[in-house]
Parts: C-alpha cells; sequence; structure tokens
C-alpha cells in the first residue's frame, strides 16, 4: 500500500516518533528537544503517482550534481524538462548556504522536490534554511518527502518549523511509492524504507531511490546499511541494477556490501565525505572493493563538485578538480585511518536548545 501524508498529519506522527531515534556512532550529536504531543490523530491520503513504467523516451539530459559539502550529503538531481530534486542538503553547521551558493550559481530558481534520506544533521542540516531561502526569496519548494521517522535534535525541529510555516506539501514514503514527477522522461522508485511498520531506527529508515533515464540506472541510498541491502537484495534485486551508484553512509563498511554490489552492479560510484573523515570514510575494506570491481570512483573529498549528465544512454563525468578514479589511487590518497578515533564517538555538538517551541 503506498502512503502518502499530507503535511499537518506528518507533523503529528513525527512528533509521536520523537524520542524512539538514537544518532549512531558515525553520525553528528546534537542537543536533544522535547516536543510537543499532537491533539489530533493523524489521516492518511492516498496520492495517485504515475507508474515507472510509463516513462517517456528519453530526450534532453538528465544532471545530477553530487555538491561537496564535506563529511555529509547533497545531491542536485535536473531532469530534461529543468524540473528539480534535492537530495540531503548538507550538515547543520553549514546551514545550508553552502548548497544554497551552489544552487544560485547554477540559477535554480525552485526546488520541486525536497527529499531527507532520513533525519541525522549531516543530511538534513540545510533543510530548514533551504525552505525559507526560496519560499521567501525565490520561487519556493515544491514538495518535501520524509521516511517518518522523526529525530530528538533541533536540526530535525527546525526543518519540521519551516514546513509548517510556509506551507510546504510533506508526504510521507516507503518501499512501492514513487516521486510524482512531471517529466515523465524520468523515474523516481522508492525502495526504502520498507512498506508498513519500519521501527524507529534512522539507518535502517533511511530513503533508498532508483532514479532510471532511458537506460540510464541511478542509486542513492543514504546511510542504509546492511540490513536494509540484504532485503532489497532479497525482495527488490529486480530495481537495484544501477550505472552509477552513490556509495551508502559516505563509504563506511556498514554499507555497500558485496551481495548489494552484485546485485547494483555499477560501473561508476561517488563517495561524499570529508578528506580527514573522522570516521576514516571512506573505509580502506570499500575502496578496495570498488578497485577489485574495477569501479571508476569519485570522492568529493578529492575531486569537488562531480557533475554526472545522461542523455539515457551515453554518460559523462565533471568534476571540479582533477585525480585518478582509481578506487586503489584514492586509497592511497587517503590519510591514514587513526582507529582510536574511529571508535571514539562522535563529540557532543553545541545546540542552542528549543524554547517555547520555536527553533533557534
Amino acid at each position: 500500500m503506498r502512503r502518502f501524508l499530507l503535511v499537518l498529519a506528518v507533523a503529528g506522527i513525527l512528533i509521536l516518533a520523537g524520542c524512539s531515534a538514537a544518532p549512531s556512532d558515525e553520525s553528528p550529536t546534537e542537543t536533544p528537544i522535547e516536543t510537543p504531543t499532537p491533539t489530533e490523530p493523524p489521516e492518511e491520503t492516498p496520492t495517485e503517482t504515475p507508474s515507472q513504467d510509463s516513462t517517456t523516451d528519453p530526450s534532453g539530459e538528465l544532471e545530477v550534481h553530487h555538491i561537496d559539502v564535506g563529511q555529509a550529503d547533497a545531491t542536485l538531481l535536473i531532469t530534461p524538462s529543468g524540473e528539480t530534486i534535492l537530495i540531503d542538503t548538507g550538515d547543520w553547521r553549514q546551514d545550508g548556504q553552502g548548497v544554497i551558493e551552489y544552487l544560485e550559481a547554477h540559477e535554480i530558481d525552485r526546488v520541486d522536490h525536497l527529499v531527507a534520506t532520513h533525519g541525522h544533521a549531516d543530511h538534513i542540516g540545510g533543510h530548514a534554511a533551504i525552505i525559507e531561502h526560496y519560499e521567501t526569496e525565490l520561487d519556493g519548494v515544491g514538495i518535501a518527502y520524509d521516511n517518518g521517522v522523526a529525530h530528538t535534535s533541533q536540526t530535525y525541529e527546525n526543518y519540521l518549523d519551516a514546513v509548517e510555516e510556509h506551507d510546504v506539501e510533506l508526504l510521507f514514503v516507503e518501499d512501492g511509492d514513487e516521486l510524482p514527477l512531471a517529466d515523465d522522461a524520468v523515474g523516481v522508485q522508492v525502495l526504502n524504507p520498507p512498506e508498513g511498520d519500519s521501527g524507529s531506527d534512522l539507518h535502517d529508515n533511511s530513503i533508498v531511490l532508483a532514479i532510471s533515464f532511458g537506460e540510464f540506472g541511478y542509486l542513492t541510498t543514504g546511510d542504509a546499511e546492511t540490513d536494509v541491502e540484504a532485503r532489497l537484495v532479497d525482495e527488490r534485486a529486480d530495481a537495484l541494477e544501477a550505472d552509477v551508484y552513490q556509495a551508502g553512509h559516505h563509504g563506511s563498511t556498514t554499507s555497500s556490501s558485496g551481495l548489494f554490489m552484485d546485485a547494483s552492479d555499477p560501473s561508476i560510484a561517488i563517495i561524499s565525505s570529508a578528506y580527514d573523515s573522522q570516521y576514516g570514510h571512506p573505509h580502506d575494506e570499500v575502496l578496495e572493493d570498488f578497485a577489485d570491481r574495477d569501479i571508476e570512483t569519485y570522492w568529493t573529498a578529492v575531486h569537488g563538485d562531480v557533475v554526472v549528465t545522461t542523455d539515457g544512454q551515453e554518460i559523462s563525468v565533471e568534476t571540479e578538480s582533477d585525480f585518478s578514479t582509481d578506487a586503489a589511487d584514492l586509497l592511497e590518497e587517503k590519510p591514514a585511518d587513526d582507529d582510536d578515533a574511529q571508535l571514539a564517538a562522535p563529540p557532543m555538538s553545541v545546540s542552542t536548545p528549543l524554547i517555547a517551541g520555536v527553533g533557534a
């Protein structure tokens, strides 16, 4: 069953779920917040979306921009008709500024689809600022998408406040849903979170998207880990094959398992993480596996912004900086891992507490 919830219903459910998701030892930690109790039960409103099988023959080009946001994720897709999909918005410390600058440099005056793969602050850090900026200065945000699992952080609360303040439509998505694009040459299929009650773990419920355009396939998994990958291989293997894969969880060994890589079989991988990641991302084992598979590998820490362009058949990649795309060379370039640092919990960050329900 497809599940699309309107913004008022969404806010209620997200608040109810607020205390259930503890941050991972590989995710930035913020000061917890308290959320109010909703006064009305949520409602479900089914929404019909076009079938991915109905996509038309491609014309023009699809662009996939992997924005260099350090130890975080932010990916912009521009369809041939100019429709925009922004998947994650960088770390909360940046407050969306680098992403906004990138979007404006590429003359993006509207974000048609804004996706939060999950509630960790290195993925939704710019959501509130981008909603505020586009709703007040430019042509707005069309629809926001969420996995339905709230996070007890100021960043997450600010995101919901911005959605409510600017009356942005907010929808929950799950396996089997498709983003309702106006450009029917591009299909965006949701593969995770699983349908129905999927628990409260943020990584287990990370939104996984399979994007198609002609013969081209793109797969992005947020911070989905090996349990999710195993389910997808078992239940959704037919949707996993991809030409380009954005490495899960910033290139961590918690993701990109051998079975999953066998099923997706990409020729190109993009890793979004900092050069001297406190978690050692990308992990050596992942780079070694990519090298063994002869996967052309791009790492934002050394390549900068990475833009993939395709006409539905041919693929080209443009980078901000020149560097080898051999994963073995990236492994050699990568700073030596500090095992003690990787095992340590991330440092507590300072965050202004929520006061009287108003985000700082």
